[in-house]
């Protein structure tokens, strides 16, 4: 469902609505006359709409984590904040950038539209920047020659499955973030997409090794052996970018969870 698209055509339809009753039908009515149906409940909401449709489309969208690819940053049932200007303004329904404000940085979490099937929104971590040449062998990953620094700390417990999970504190650029690796779990990519690019990847039986094209971003999920991402899917281009996440409004299953994420 394109909800944008809807809330647009709500804000037209109510905002013809308005302009209708403003300057044609209210001269018409007697002093102290009613408000017709279509008035208070079409052009009265006209408002309300335009600021819901202004903010999330260029302010703030809120999220629900509807999978567990972002464990253990990110749980099934976290409501999360993406802030839409942090990577340039784009027009609402096209999703097409007007003003360029900032770029994706490695370590972001970034909501997008999966390339596969733009009407869905995905959540992954960005791991390659355009140019990069990203290896991923073994679990261990590697940008432009450099292994990104990692060290063991306290395994993860996760309290719904009961099961306990080796956890790994990872170093992309500036940000320092908890990843899962599972022993058992093998090291190569099981199943690939045909996709855009597909040729700058080379896959094997440790893992693979990409470039990223120009204008697309390599992304992955923290909960490295439960995640469709890049490795799959392939690249995200510029134009699907929709914002980066950075804060959890709510968890209706463990209120200590909001605001614990930036």
């Amino acid at each position: 469902m394109n909800f944008a698209l809807i809330l647009f055509l709500l804000l037209v339809a109510t905002a013809v609505l308005w302009v209708a009753d403003r300057f044609v039908f209210r001269k018409r009515r007697a002093p102290g006359a009613k408000e017709p149906l279509w008035v208070e409940y079409g052009a009265s909401f006209f408002p309300v709409i335009l600021v819901v449709f202004f903010l999330r489309s260029f302010i703030v969208e809120p999220f629900k984590i509807p999978s567990g690819s972002m464990i253990p940053t990110l749980l099934v049932g976290d409501f999360i904040v993406v802030n839409k200007f942090t990577y340039g303004i784009r027009l609402p329904v096209i999703n097409k950038k007007i003003i360029d404000v900032n770029s994706p940085q490695r370590g972001d979490v970034m909501v997008f539209r999966w390339p596969v099937d733009p009407s869905l929104d995905y959540i992954k971590r960005v791991v390659g920047l355009p140019g990069d040449k990203v290896a991923y062998q073994n679990k261990r990953l590697t940008i432009n020659g450099q292994p990104q620094p990692v060290t063991r700390i306290e395994d993860y417990k996760d309290k719904d499955r009961m099961i306990v999970t080796p956890r790994f504190r990872e170093t992309l650029g500036t940000v320092q973030h908890d990843i899962l690796l599972e022993d058992e779990a093998p090291t190569y990519v099981a199943q690939t997409m045909q996709f855009p690019f597909r040729d700058d990847c080379h896959y094997n039986s440790e893992g693979f090794i990409c470039t990223v094209p120009p204008g697309n971003y390599l992304v992955m999920g923290d909960n490295r052996d439960n995640s469709q991402d890049s490795r799959v899917w392939g690249f995200v281009p510029d134009e699907n970018i929709v914002g980066k996440a950075f804060f959890i409004w709510f968890n209706f299953s463990d209120l200590q969870r909001i605001g614990s994420f930036r």
